[in-house]
């Protein structure tokens, strides 16, 4: 039995989940909050197996609730749900620690798969926000030279030019250099391709088009 709380901003679509999610045998909804630090309190107290998290509080405060999540070590994992999300937006939700990203206007079956995926540990995207990734490799990482290899890898973590420069102790002029290289071998066209197409690479991304028994 997977435990499922529902933090949103809107009561009517938390009970419109809730009903949806009675239906199904295998979830139970044990708590509904409409503030974040409740939401936060329910994970601490109940320690339920899945969090969903609407986007209607504002991206910012979702990351911090995400990176509050993470750094509790709970195991509890966040779907954050929106009426509208951009692939760029859902990528930095990723980035930050939720496990799903996934719009309010999914069918049942689709919340389902993505629901089924997030508790058996994998990481969730709609597979409408993950069409760069699909695009075919012209080489693989074995084309990429070490340095090349460091950039991308800090791309994938949600690192800006500066921040991979500083880290890597180069300027930003040189990250954008091998950036431009990178993306000429992989044939991967800008930075939120490139982090989904590592994330991917790593087993790190679940795409489920079919859903099991949750």
């Amino acid at each position: 039995m997977e435990t499922v709380a529902v933090c949103d901003t809107e009561p009517i679509a938390i009970e419109g989940l809730r009903s949806l999610l009675e239906s199904v045998e295998g979830l139970r909804v044990v708590a509904t909050e409409t503030s974040l630090p409740h939401g936060m309190d329910v994970v601490r107290e109940l320690k339920p197996s899945l969090l969903m998290v609407g986007k209607s509080f504002g991206i910012q405060e979702v990351m911090n609730l995400l990176k509050d999540l993470r750094q509790s070590e709970s195991r509890t994992h966040a779907i954050v749900w929106s009426t509208a999300v951009s692939d760029l937006e859902a990528l930095r939700l990723i980035q930050a620690g939720a496990a799903g990203v996934i719009r309010k206007t999914a069918s049942l079956h689709t919340l389902l798969s993505c629901m089924h995926a997030v508790a058996s540990g994998n990481t969730w995207m709609e597979e409408e926000m993950t069409g760069e990734a699909d695009r075919p490799l012209r080489s693989s990482r074995s084309a990429l030279t070490a340095r090349e290899l460091q950039v991308m890898e800090r791309v994938e973590r949600g690192l800006k030019n500066r921040d991979i420069g500083a880290e890597l102790g180069i300027c930003t002029g040189t990250v954008k250099i091998h950036l431009k290289h990178i993306f000429e071998k992989t044939g991967i066209r800008g930075r939120y391709g490139l982090a989904l197409s590592g994330l991917r690479q790593k087993g790190l991304l679940a795409l489920s088009t079919t859903v099991d028994e949750v």
